[in-house]
């Protein structure tokens, strides 16, 4: 392992939550593009302090979407074509935030090139084949994946085989081809299960059963446990079912102690152990 600054890392990942705080209906999301980026490393034959520096870099990737206004960031429906460039606007605003911290070069290129394309198509500077990191291109393979595998209000996330087409798709003008086809071995042969639909090692996330919206819970959760829907302020109840919880909604509350929004600290954690 390469030796590195804990409390400044830490400070580094906790930037990251900034952007789950702000929307509760992206549970667990950097984490999980952080663990399938670490995966995907792995089996593309990178070294063991590579690996972990792409995991850590995939954990920052989304920074930048703090600045993005809440009608455009939580909006449900397709995006005007004005409000498809402010979205464009995120990696750079990214790069920007993490430039002045002491560990940005590990993090800049996932942050600012992830929406790159291997033809050239991408943003924000169009950047074509290997002028794209290969950090930013491993991000862009899983950060689609988890897009379309993950469950939002106005939609479920696809069969994983779905969105594994969806890449093969894209594999050569999208997304780096070789990667492509690595994470989707790695999908195949069920190495993934363990991340979908989590928000940290053994945590599943809960969909509040009112609204939609994933709520990431505590790893220290037990049956019978109440949690908050920061979407709906519903009231729920935690049933052990099995490897996952299922919320049942008892109630509502306009607390607003309740409905605080947290850290996904856990997350972080993993991604610190690791180092």
């Amino acid at each position: 392992m390469f030796e590195i600054n804990q409390p400044m890392l830490r400070s580094l990942l906790l930037m990251a939550d900034i952007i789950e705080v702000r929307d509760p209906y992206t549970g667990g999301h950097v984490w999980r593009v952080s663990q399938f980026s670490k995966l995907l490393a792995t089996k593309a034959g990178l070294p063991e302090n590579e690996v972990i520096r792409v995991s850590i870099a995939a954990y920052l990737h989304d920074l930048g979407k703090v600045g993005i206004p809440d009608q455009i960031l939580k909006k449900a429906g397709s995006l005007t074509n004005e409000e498809y460039a402010v979205i464009q606007t995120h990696p750079s605003i990214g790069a920007r935030l993490l430039s002045a911290h002491p560990l940005a070069e590990m993090v800049l290129s996932a942050a600012h090139d992830h929406h790159e394309r291997m033809d050239g198509k991408g943003y924000p500077k169009g950047l074509r084949g290997e002028e794209i990191s290969l950090t930013a291109r491993i991000v862009s393979v899983v950060d689609a994946f988890d897009a379309m595998t993950s469950t939002r209000p106005y939609r479920k996330g696809m069969p994983v085989e779905q969105a594994l087409y969806r890449l093969e798709e894209g594999a050569g003008t999208q997304f780096d081809t070789r990667l492509v086809e690595k994470m989707c071995a790695l999908a195949r042969a069920g190495d993934l299960q363990h991340i979908i639909a989590h928000s940290a090692e053994g945590i599943p996330l809960v969909t509040c059963p009112h609204c939609g919206p994933v709520i990431a819970i505590p790893r220290n959760t037990k049956d019978g446990g109440i949690i908050y829907c920061r979407a709906c302020h519903g009231k729920l109840l935690l049933r052990d079912v099995g490897n996952t919880y299922k919320a049942e909604m008892i109630g509502m509350t306009d607390d607003p102690r309740n409905l605080e929004p947290r850290a996904n600290e856990d997350g972080a954690e993993d991604v610190l152990a690791q180092v």
